[in-house]
């Protein structure tokens, strides 16, 4: 059995003139350890996808199971449990918080654990220092590069854990050589650490490191060829 595991996967919003269709009908599945890449033009329906993975949104009709549970079975205090157990957010815009240093960043998604605050701390820094940033823990976002707080962000997203990340255009905002740099974390976690990672982006010299890629078109996925090249 596939981790996630995604059937008839629809999501229509409404229009003046009727409903438009941003997913119609997606199945698909996705192993531990995948690093998947979805791209497709703009309003083609990723960032949707990737909305409905992390019950962010409800669909109109289809399902997705992660390992083995219905998340729109679930309800909302029990979905919120499975967002913080399961899933690790990175987002375009970084989301960290501009008066907390890099370290207190990454420990937010430890506040609900039953850890003393020495253990998040320890963790937090080893993530830290895993994404190549320990030296710049006790810094502010405004201190830091964009390519420094992506970095943060994916700590802050590795740090409980979880055995899914979705990345919402990680490199949208950096240069080339940055933007390698974060898909490199990456795909290095999504191999030492079985982690499905999802990555949707417009970001067309990082389709290699994908070990399998999806164009979203007309609201279908279509596969492409992955290399899953280690950059």
């Amino acid at each position: 059995m596939a981790f996630i595991e995604i059937n008839g996967l629809s999501k229509h919003y409404p229009s003046r003139a009727g409903a438009v269709a941003a997913l119609d009908g997606i199945d698909l599945t996705i192993d531990e350890g995948t690093f998947l890449g979805v791209m497709g033009p703009s309003g083609s329906g990723k960032s949707t996808f990737l909305s409905l993975i992390g019950g962010l949104c409800h669909p109109t009709a289809g399902s997705i199971r992660v390992d083995g549970i219905d998340i729109f079975r679930l309800p909302a205090e029990q979905l919120a449990d499975f967002r913080r157990e399961y899933l690790g957010f990175v987002f375009q815009s970084f989301n960290l918080v501009p008066y907390l240093t890099a370290l207190e960043n990454v420990m937010l998604p430890l506040a609900v654990k039953k850890l003393s605050t020495a253990e998040k701390r320890e963790r937090a820094l080893q993530v830290l220092e895993r994404v190549g940033l320990k030296a710049r823990a006790g810094h502010l976002p405004g201190e830091l590069s964009g390519g420094e707080q992506e970095r943060v962000a994916i700590a802050r997203a590795l740090v409980n854990r979880p055995p899914v990340i979705l990345a919402d255009e990680p490199t949208a905002p950096l240069d080339s050589e940055r933007a390698m740099a974060v898909i490199r974390i990456l795909n290095r976690m999504a191999r030492q650490f079985e982690t499905a990672i999802i990555v949707v982006t417009h970001d067309e010299k990082i389709i290699p490191t994908f070990r399998r890629l999806y164009q979203i078109r007309d609201g279908r996925t279509h596969e492409q060829a992955g290399e899953g090249r280690e950059v």
